[in-house]
């Protein structure tokens, strides 16, 4: 039966064009239309996966609509287990459906629900379901006691953040055998509700992807979380999410890398430092000038300056000024909390005093972070205010205290600076928040230029690290040149394979992919590679393989010549046992285990001491010999194209200091690697002079370049798993 896509409900509901495009709207038909199509006997959900801060309220607000336009009459909103996040929903939910209350619809927090006449019983009704037991026990004695004509309606039940306490397991290591409360609330309620279906919405879905199908627990079949259709939420024009953080870029292909200038690591001691009260480790009067807080001072500063050329290039646009804000972001302790509040108190503090004396440190600190943040600006095509001015705006900034600072640590701080929006206040021109995991999913910090991240759990978990990324959201191009993202090499090597990861599923999912399967693959223990259960994977720890992605070793340095030289000749030798007689520069077919022997050597003359930037020999031949023995040429399986280039000149670092991660060009090389790797992987071999004025050893070296084939089946490759038989989802999300 078709869908009515004339009724009150959604044509009014969606009648902005601005809020609601004909790509939104296709989403939401495609999504009602998925739940319909659904055999009665089909208990799997349907997914509706956007991105992080990137409209999925917006997107189930329209499903809501059109649903009660076609046969629904109550629909149930799950929300995160905080009370700020609850309050959050339902005061977006009432305002946005303003337009039919009360004639048509009611909306109720289920805490708070008042007795319902029959005239109310007869209106659409919204509930608002905080997934925690109370909530969901109330939430079953209304439906099935108090109220049991409205178990019997049409319902849709919308599980926001559907990742978390939606699913998971408890007891000892290798015991799954007992549901989580909270689960096995939500299922108990969805078997008894006859005439309901369920709608998944997250940006972070592994856990609900690695679920089995079906879920049996002591003899008992529980409803299946695992959805059977997946349906993308469209991503607006100036949403900025992983893809800048953490691009996929090819060796030089001229577009402005937005990612060189955001990311500024921070040393492991520092967090360390900021982590509890230690006045032997930092001296509170010595906050302006003492080396342990280095990068935190370097880090406020910088918004500071941040702020303010964005505020004077809005100014001399003829509008008013915005507000802006920071977040440190990287202990779930309060005590941790407390310190970092005394710490960067005490650090405006002096900055501010420092601003009235006009203190050499303070200005040459500012003049630091004002050619930072030039470099930014200008390559990104906005023009940067003069330094003498920027500086006189940023001394009266904090002579006029307009910098804030809030602790934030528990649901009733967030609840208590909510604005109608639902998203924290900005209530000076310059906030910075300090807090933990409370400041993580669903809470929005508007215009956020400046994220201090430093939670390093034990096993990074995709759903948990990818949600505490409030810095992705709605951004201008203007304020993504002003920001900057610090963290430790090692958080930021693990959220770049995250984002990789995410990045090659929601491929997979696009519209029109008949295989959206993606593989998993681990090395065995005889070094042969082998399937891998998707549920042991841990997602930091792996590498996304995909059509055309480079995998090359990055941060090392040559060894030195007189224990390299040797071993080079040796590899220039092997080489040319294989090499196009009469053109060196040719591509040439050579057996896989010639290559990972090269490799092997290769590997042996590069020294990895740069912490965050490990050897990645494993993955290399990892990937080698996945690609190569699985090529769908049979005619290349077990070799691998191999491209030689010597006399190569490459500093070791970047113009703006990071070690460089692009001894191929797309144009030359990478072009005639990307003709021949259609099938099989093709390796390139840079033979480098390693010049010492380039910061190497003076002595000549390879770096090595492996290229994916064309036809390269998106696989997750684990060089690192899990112990655990089934993953479920870390409530408690322990560091």
């Amino acid at each position: 039966m078709p869908l009515e896509l004339n009724g009150h409900f959604y044509t009014n509901f969606t009648a902005d064009p601005e809020v609601y495009n004909d790509e939104l709207k296709g989403c939401i038909v495609e999504t009602m239309e998925k739940m319909e199509d659904k055999p009665a006997d089909d208990k799997h959900p349907i997914m509706l996966l956007g991105k992080i801060q990137s409209g999925k309220t917006r997107t189930f607000e329209g499903v809501m609509s059109l649903a009660f336009d076609n046969g629904f009459d109550v629909c149930i909103v799950l929300t995160k287990g905080t009370k700020a996040l609850t309050k959050q929903t339902f005061e977006r939910i009432r305002q946005d459906f303003d337009q039919f209350i009360p004639s048509r619809m009611q909306v109720y927090d289920i805490m708070s629900m008042p007795t319902l006449s029959r005239f109310v019983l007869g209106r659409k009704l919204v509930f608002i379901v905080k997934k925690e037991d109370d909530n969901l026990l109330r939430l079953q004695e209304a439906l099935l006691l108090d109220y049991p004509e409205l178990g019997e309606k049409r319902i849709l039940m919308i599980d926001d953040e559907a990742d978390f306490s939606s699913v998971g397991y408890s007891g000892k290591k290798r015991d799954v055998s007992a549901m989580r409360v909270v689960a096995k609330q939500i299922n108990d309620i969805r078997s008894r509700l006859p005439n309901s279906l369920l709608l998944q919405v997250t940006a972070t879905p592994y856990t609900l992807y690695l679920q089995p199908k079906d879920i049996v627990i002591r003899g008992n079949e529980f409803l299946p979380v695992k959805p059977s259709h997946t349906v993308l939420v469209p991503v607006h024009g100036e949403y900025i999410g992983g893809d800048v953080y953490f691009p996929e870029v090819d060796a030089d292909d001229g577009e402005i890398n937005h990612a060189d200038h955001i990311h500024v690591s921070v040393p492991d001691n520092e967090l360390l430092v900021l982590k509890k009260r230690d006045l032997r480790r930092l001296n509170l009067q010595q906050t302006l000038t003492a080396p342990s807080i280095e990068v935190l001072r370097k880090a406020i500063a910088t918004f500071i300056i941040g702020t303010t050329i964005r505020r004077i290039q809005t100014e001399n646009l003829g509008r008013e000024a915005d507000f802006y804000s920071f977040l440190v972001h990287t202990q779930t302790g309060r005590s941790a909390h407390d310190w970092q509040e005394e710490v960067v108190y005490n650090l405006r503090k002096a900055m501010t005093e420092a601003a009235e004396n006009q203190d050499p440190i303070l200005m040459e600190l500012f003049e630091e972070c004002y050619a930072d943040l030039t470099q930014s600006v200008t390559a990104a095509g906005f023009p940067t205010p003069p330094l003498d001015t920027v500086i006189q705006h940023a001394i009266q900034a904090l002579q006029d205290e307009y910098l804030s600072i809030s602790k934030v640590n528990s649901d009733e701080e967030v609840l208590a600076m909510l604005d109608l929006s639902g998203q924290l206040s900005l209530t000076s021109p310059m906030n910075i928040f300090i807090g933990g995991q409370i400041l993580d999913r669903g809470i929005t910090i508007s215009n956020l230029i400046g994220f201090y991240y430093g939670r390093a759990p034990k096993k990074f978990q995709q759903d948990t690290v990818l949600q505490h990324s409030r810095m992705y959201g709605f951004r201008s191009l203007e304020d993504i040149a002003v920001t900057r993202f610090y963290t430790t090499v090692d958080i930021h090597s693990a959220m770049r394979r995250m984002q990789e990861s995410d990045a090659a599923l929601r491929r997979r999912l696009q519209p029109g992919n008949e295989d959206p399967s993606v593989i998993c693959i681990q090395i065995a223990a005889d070094n042969s590679i082998i399937p891998c259960n998707p549920n042991k994977i841990l997602l930091s720890q792996v590498t996304t393989l995909r059509p055309y992605k480079r995998l090359l070793p990055v941060g090392f340095q040559s060894g030195y010549r007189t224990h390299i030289a040797g071993t080079v000749t040796m590899i220039d030798g092997l080489i040319a046992d294989h090499q196009v007689e009469g053109n060196p520069n040719a591509p040439f077919l050579m057996p896989l285990q010639a290559v990972v022997t090269i490799l092997r050597r290769i590997y042996g003359t590069l020294e990895f001491e740069e912490a965050g930037y490990p050897s990645n020999l494993d993955e290399m031949i990892g990937a080698l010999t996945h690609l190569s023995q699985n090529s769908p040429n049979e005619a290349e399986r077990g070799l691998v194209w191999v491209l030689w280039r010597g006399d190569r000149e490459i500093n070791r670092f970047k113009a703006n200091g990071r070690f460089s991660n692009a001894p191929d060009t797309s144009t030359q090389e990478g072009r005639a690697a990307r003709d021949v790797a259609i099938d099989t992987p093709a390796l390139m071999l840079l033979r480098q002079n390693g010049r010492a004025e380039d910061n190497w050893r003076g002595t000549p070296f390879y770096w090595p370049v492996l290229l994916t084939p064309l036809h390269t089946k998106t696989a997750l490759f684990a060089n690192q798993v899990i112990e655990d038989d089934l993953a479920g989802h870390n409530d408690d999300d322990q560091d």
